[in-house]
C-alpha cells in the first residue's frame, strides 16, 4: 500500500510509537503510515511538493513532525518555499 501512493523522492522518518511520515508523492500529500500495517493513518495536502525527509522534535512535551515543501522541479505540480509543522496528539 504504502509503495503505491509514493514517488520516492524523498526518505521517510519512523517514530518510536510506530508511525512512518513520508511526503514523497506525486499528489503534494504527506502521509502518516502504520508501520506494521503500512495503512494510511493521516495525510494532509502540503502547498507544495514535499520531496524532503520529515523532521521530528519535541517541545514542552509535545511531538511535532515538520517537513519543507518546495515542489519538485521535474514534476507537475506547484513550486513554493514552505515548512510546514503538525503536533502529534498528545500521550496519554
Amino acid at each position: 500500500q504504502i509503495g503505491e501512493q509514493l514517488a520516492m523522492r524523498s526518505n521517510p522518518i519512523v517514530t518510536a510509537g510506530g508511525l512512518i511520515f513520508i511526503a514523497a508523492s506525486f499528489d503534494s500529500q504527506f502521509r502518516a503510515f502504520d508501520v506494521d500495517t503500512g495503512k494510511v493513518l493521516w495525510s494532509d495536502t502540503l502547498p507544495a511538493g514535499g520531496q524532503a525527509t520529515p523532521m521530528t522534535y519535541v517541545w514542552k512535551g509535545r511531538q511535532y513532525v515538520v517537513i519543507a515543501s518546495g515542489g519538485y522541479g521535474n514534476l507537475d505540480g506547484p513550486m513554493g518555499d514552505y515548512v510546514t509543522a503538525y503536533a502529534l496528539p498528545a500521550a496519554k
